[in-house]
């Protein structure tokens, strides 16, 4: 398809005749088809009788024809342009979505649709970047990429809003502020990752116009030429290098374009330079097979034109970080005007294009999302074909692998929220304040009410119902329910249930404690504030609430008052008395009364350590194993093999360089970075992991972590637990076994 440059009948002629005209330009370029297609467009888009636009009181048809033109000059297909002009047709029902199927086709009428959402989102005074919020632009962004599945429906917008910003100077003041900041902050950032150079550069300019007239009016007159002056200046340059290419053997394609106002603005705002020291105003691209003939042009180049000194870079023997290669220099071209010439082989330009050194990417310094910008390949790519004229097909809806990973909705304020893919009202709540989500009773999606586990999809707008007495249920955080998807959500739901819980588990701890120091006659629970820091926590009830939870045991908080006296356990008071005293080994943790230098082991099974209550069981041949006395191994011995249990005790003084084995079990919702926090919390704490066990359940997106680590003794276990709870996204920490 050839490019078609149309002529536009002015405001002087009526619709109809105006929209006849320009119909009648595209019957040379359209199959049947696609032009009769074109002609029931044209009249839908008069019979749908909309009222002038109300911001720059253009007629509705006259805006749609301009819009159309637009993409008429991209050579976009006959579907594109049929969207563009039925855009809006749908407002207040004045045409349905069943006439323009029927007469234009399902795939117009899908476009026509995703236009009217986009527009109710887009509305001058709805939605419009907020400054010093780059993260905001960004998700209006992304909002207009996952509303529209469609790419041509994004060239649509991008093209009306040209069209807008070419009316605006005739608007107050303020309106053109608003429209130009809008319009440079968002639209034309957009344009530019879709490669529509076309519509990123005018729109720049119009905005630069609109912000900085000043600026604008002397960049104009500096460069002293007109743009399409300059635009036979650089055909005039590629025609003579294309030439002395073709004579020196080299298979070269080369493209150039003149810098646009806006771009040289942004160098000597960036550089502090004037115009006189912008040497890429006039710029060459040479794309040739392989590296060797990289350096040939260059050769050509310098031989046609004088180097500009400190005006080369070889980014081909050594690349940018972000691994882009080409040579670029500056030489001084005809009529001693500065040119800029870029080489670069097929696969680096590829590379530059669609790779992680695409222009977008390094020229906005945004972090690259892989499945933000795959789409933005795809759909690249899918213009590229369409502008080297390959024959188009119809684009269907994104899906399968290229379904965007995230949900861009807009709360009742217009600020874009980012979610992942099926995330709920409730998920939504919580990403708006932990207190709203903990509130929330009902939610509205555009205005109905819609279930707590409704599926939110990009471009909806969310408002939650809330009441103060209101609180999160537990089935919030079961699965499949379906409630929620972000792990910040569930943590939120799990803390405050843990909360709520906190009086029930004050009850439990202090009735477990009670019993267990009734086992050592002691009928009153001491104060335990003077206990509490030692588990690092702020009061006694919060260590009753902790063996409550299960945090710690009755057994560790009653030791300081019962570690004098006998051990209760029944098989425990059948333990063989020690024969007779004799002076312990002092170099072992572990003393066996009575008996000295008698070799020990510490059990796999329970693995203790200094200052848990502890057992000795007599093994055959290999001395005795020391067992922590709740040991289920111990506890569950057989009546004949309970004979063998002996008295054992902790040294005094244990050796300072004995170190103990223990197994830590960590629960956690799996995110980035969660191994290295908890690994930082071993290093801090000065012990040595020798084994590291992880799993994450991809349903519930919970991680299991199994620490095997060397400790000195319970209580730097303990304190390692209390700082490992801490941190965010855990769940549980507990000893194995």
């Amino acid at each position: 398809m050839v490019q078609v440059n149309q002529t536009l009948l002015g405001a002087e002629y009526d619709d109809r005749t105006a929209c006849q005209h320009w119909l009648d330009g595209l019957s040379a370029h359209y199959a049947p088809e696609d032009y009769q297609r074109l002609i029931a467009a044209g009249e839908l888009l008069l019979e749908c009788q909309a009222p002038a636009l109300p911001i720059i009181g253009e007629r509705h048809a006259r805006q749609r024809l301009a819009s159309a033109d637009i993409l008429l000059g991209l050579r976009m297909d006959a579907e594109t342009l049929c969207a563009a002009l039925l855009h809006g047709c749908l407002v207040d029902h004045r045409l349905s979505v069943d006439q323009i199927s029927q007469r234009c086709g399902e795939v117009v009428a899908r476009m026509v649709v995703a236009l009217s959402r986009i527009g109710q989102l887009t509305e001058v005074e709805r939605v419009v970047a907020v400054k010093d919020q780059p993260e905001h632009e960004e998700n209006l962004r992304r909002l207009l990429l996952g509303v529209a599945e469609d790419v041509r429906v994004v060239l649509v917008v991008l093209a009306d809003r040209l069209q807008l910003m070419r009316k605006i100077k005739h608007l107050e003041p303020a309106v053109q502020i608003k429209l130009a900041e809008d319009s440079q902050r968002v639209y034309a950032p957009l344009a530019n990752r879709l490669g529509v150079w076309q519509i990123k550069w005018e729109l720049e300019d119009l905005a630069l116009r609109a912000l900085e007239p000043e600026d604008y009016k002397r960049i104009a007159a500096l460069l002293n030429e007109r743009r399409i002056e300059r635009q036979d200046y650089i055909a005039r340059v590629i025609s003579l290098l294309q030439t002395e290419c073709e004579r020196a053997g080299i298979d070269a394609t080369i493209s150039g374009r003149p810098k646009h106002l806006y771009s040289i603005w942004r160098k000597m705002q960036r550089k502090r330079v004037d115009i006189d020291r912008i040497f890429d105003l006039r710029a060459l691209r040479v794309l040739v097979n392989d590296i060797p003939a990289c350096y040939a042009v260059l050769g050509i180049v310098h031989g046609l034109w004088q180097h500009i000194p400190k005006e080369f870079d070889d980014y081909i023997a050594t690349p940018k970080g972000n691994r882009y290669q080409s040579l670029h220099t500056a030489v001084i071209g005809p009529e001693n005007k500065p040119l800029e010439v870029q080489i670069r082989t097929h696969d680096m330009h590829t590379h530059a294009e669609f790779g992680v050194a695409a222009h977008w990417a390094y020229k906005e310094s945004k972090a690259l999302d892989n499945d933000f910008q795959q789409r933005l390949v795809w759909m690249r790519r899918w213009l590229e074909s369409n502008q080297e004229g390959a024959p188009l097909k119809d684009t269907p809806p994104l899906g399968g692998e290229l379904q965007p990973a995230h949900v861009y909705v807009l709360t009742p304020q217009a600020k874009v929220i980012e979610l992942p893919r099926g995330a709920t009202p409730i998920d939504f709540a919580f990403a708006i304040h932990s207190a709203v989500g903990q509130r929330c009773r009902g939610a509205l999606v555009d205005g109905r009410i819609v279930p707590l586990n409704y599926q939110l999809t990009s471009g909806e707008t969310v408002e939650i119902l809330t009441q103060n007495n209101a609180t999160p249920s537990r089935d919030w955080i079961n699965p499949q329910h379906g409630y929620l998807v972000t792990a910040r959500a569930r943590n939120r739901v799990r803390q405050w249930l843990k909360q709520q819980d906190f009086d029930q588990h004050l009850n439990d701890g202090r009735t477990l404690l009670e019993k267990e120091l009734a086992r050592y006659g002691i009928t009153t629970v001491p104060a335990l504030d003077p206990v509490a820091a030692r588990y690092h926590l702020k009061r006694g009830e919060d260590v009753l609430a902790a063996i409550g939870r299960g945090d710690l045991t009755a057994a560790q908080v009653a030791r300081p008052w019962v570690e004098d006296k006998k051990q209760p356990s029944e098989f425990i008071n059948r333990v063989k008395p020690p024969p007779e005293k004799t002076t312990p080994n002092t170099q072992s943790a572990v003393i066996v009364e009575g008996v000295a230098d008698l070799m020990t082991q510490m059990a796999p099974c329970c693995q203790p350590l200094p200052a848990d209550q502890i057992v000795g069981f007599v093994t055959r041949g290999r001395g005795i194993t020391v067992h922590r006395h709740d040991c289920q191994n111990i506890l569950h011995l057989p009546e004949a093999e309970r004979e063998r249990l002996i008295a054992v005790r902790w040294a005094e003084a244990v050796p300072a360089a004995a170190h103990y084995s223990v197994d830590v079990i960590i629960i956690a919702t799996d995110r980035k970075g969660l191994l290295r926090d908890v690994s930082s919390v071993f290093a801090d704490h000065q012990t040595n992991v020798t084994g590291v066990r992880t799993h994450t359940d991809p349903r519930t997106e919970v991680a299991t972590m199994h620490f095997t680590t060397q400790l000195q003794d319970l209580s730097q276990l303990q304190a390692l637990m209390v700082r490992l709870r801490q941190l965010p996204d855990i769940h549980e920490v507990k000893r194995a076994r």
